[in-house]
């Protein structure tokens, strides 16, 4: 049985990626654990204080949470009816990021599956505040899917890889599951930055082949500025439907978090994103 926590402020992109995961793992048995995490600060005003002692505030806005919470499960129970998938509702009252944490402690959890927003408008930031602090601090795989993404399929996933690295079976479990249970061609994305050597493409070309059946290998050489119109044109030409990466330094997910970078460049990310810790 896989454990999945879906944290939702029951905005529109992270309810979408509820449904996302719903539809990714229909023929699994998951215990899902929807999470929505509150802050006193989003609710108190002078108003509030006055009429309410803060332990009235703080269960009514907790009481509220779970009835919501509660009404999304029963809505997901009634589209899907899955047998194979049982529903909890967690609320926090804390810091988003310890929050999760303490979710994913409390109830061994597998995989966090989240929603966010690509870049738009004059901000044209890649991902929210919430959901950098999640990839970059939490020690377990997580999914983050695009506003308005939907699930087709997963038959092509890159894996995005640059520097030298070693890796391990231990920590592209999950990686190698989804490949297995889709059917997946693995694309070995191998991002060179300038100044670096190219030939480590084929340092792990032979790891890769021994343990995934469909694989293939495509060297990108470019530098910090053109990396995401050469990986973004990489995942269109190739119909890529999941993107994974491991978050450890020096990585493509390391340049993907530049803000700089991020406004300097209108990228819009519409392909599901998977990070794995290093372990």
């Amino acid at each position: 049985m896989k454990t999945i926590l879906l944290p939702t402020d029951f905005s529109e992109n992270s309810i979408n990626a509820i449904h996302f995961a719903m539809h990714m793992f229909k023929n699994e048995t998951c215990s899902f654990y929807l999470l929505n995490v509150q802050k006193v600060s989003s609710y108190m005003s002078d108003d509030l204080m006055l009429a309410n002692p803060t332990g009235v505030v703080y269960d009514t806005i907790v009481e509220s949470a779970k009835v919501s919470l509660n009404n999304v499960i029963n809505r997901l129970v009634k589209k899907y009816d899955n047998q194979k998938h049982q529903f909890f509702s967690l609320v926090d009252y804390d810091n988003f990021t310890d929050a999760i944490n303490q979710a994913v402690k409390s109830n061994a959890v597998d995989l966090i599956v989240m929603g966010t927003k690509g870049a738009s408008g004059l901000s044209q930031v890649i991902f929210g505040s919430n959901t950098v602090k999640v990839l970059k601090h939490c020690n377990i795989p997580v999914l983050v899917v695009p506003d308005k993404c939907t699930y087709t399929n997963l038959k092509d996933i890159a894996f995005t890889t640059s520097f030298q690295s070693t890796y391990n079976m231990d920590e592209l479990q999950l990686l190698d599951e989804i490949v297995i249970k889709n059917d997946s061609k693995l694309n070995v994305l191998h991002v060179v930055m300038e100044d670096n050597m190219a030939n480590e493409l084929f340092q792990d070309v032979d790891f890769f082949n021994e343990h995934f059946e469909d694989v293939s290998f495509k060297l990108i050489d470019t530098n910090q500025q053109d990396i995401f119109d050469a990986v973004q044109g990489y995942i269109l030409n190739n119909d890529i439907k999941l993107i994974v990466m491991i978050n450890k330094k020096h990585t493509f997910l390391d340049s993907l978090f530049v803000k700089h970078q991020a406004e300097a460049f209108a990228f819009s990310i519409q392909t599901p994103l998977m990070v794995l810790p290093k372990k």
